[in-house]
């Protein structure tokens, strides 16, 4: 019976600890500048890249003017040629939230005219793994709002945890107290 509700606890820790939450990186693409032709400086997003720590799970935000630009998510193919013609997903409506579901390089360009050869195409590389402390000088958090309070869920999963362990070890012990 003991050995039963040892294992119990175990697999509570264990699932408590998969389960706990974490929050995904928002970047507003280009920051205050958005989702624009960029004027006189074609490398504008690709320097926009520099510093960023791009995980899955994080959401980009393409914001710009419905009617007047658009966001593609392309392969690295059309986004060398700057081409629309097999476009992964298109986003026709500003703002556009995009997750980035896998690692490994994502493409996006605008499909208007030759908004694409002007400079308004964005590749970045996303990376499984824990979030790092961003560099000096630069902001995880690129929305120009302050981040949220970090979420009380893992100290929560965490007490949990301590507690169902103390639970089954007392269990485990026949209850016996130490002096």
């Amino acid at each position: 019976m003991a050995m039963k509700i040892v294992s119990m606890t175990a697999t509570l820790v264990l699932a408590s600890n998969v389960l706990q939450i974490t929050y995904a990186g928002t970047y507003t693409v280009g920051d205050t500048i958005g989702w624009v032709i960029p004027t006189g400086y074609t490398e504008f997003y690709h320097n926009w890249t520099d510093n960023k720590n791009f995980l899955v799970g994080d959401i980009l935000v393409f914001k710009f003017t419905t009617g007047e630009h658009n966001v593609a998510k392309v392969t690295e193919a059309a986004y060398n040629a700057c081409s629309s013609a097999s476009t992964i997903l298109t986003r026709s409506t500003g703002p556009a939230r995009i997750t980035l579901n896998s690692i490994g390089d994502h493409h996006f360009i605008c499909t208007f005219a030759d908004h694409c050869a002007e400079g308004q195409k964005l590749s970045v590389e996303v990376r499984n793994g824990p979030r790092t402390a961003p560099v000096p000088g630069t902001s995880h958090n690129t929305t120009g709002t302050p981040p949220p309070p970090p979420s009380s869920a893992s100290s929560l999963v965490a007490t949990i945890s301590l507690v169902f362990m103390s639970i089954g070890i007392q269990i485990a012990g026949g209850g016996r107290h130490f002096a």
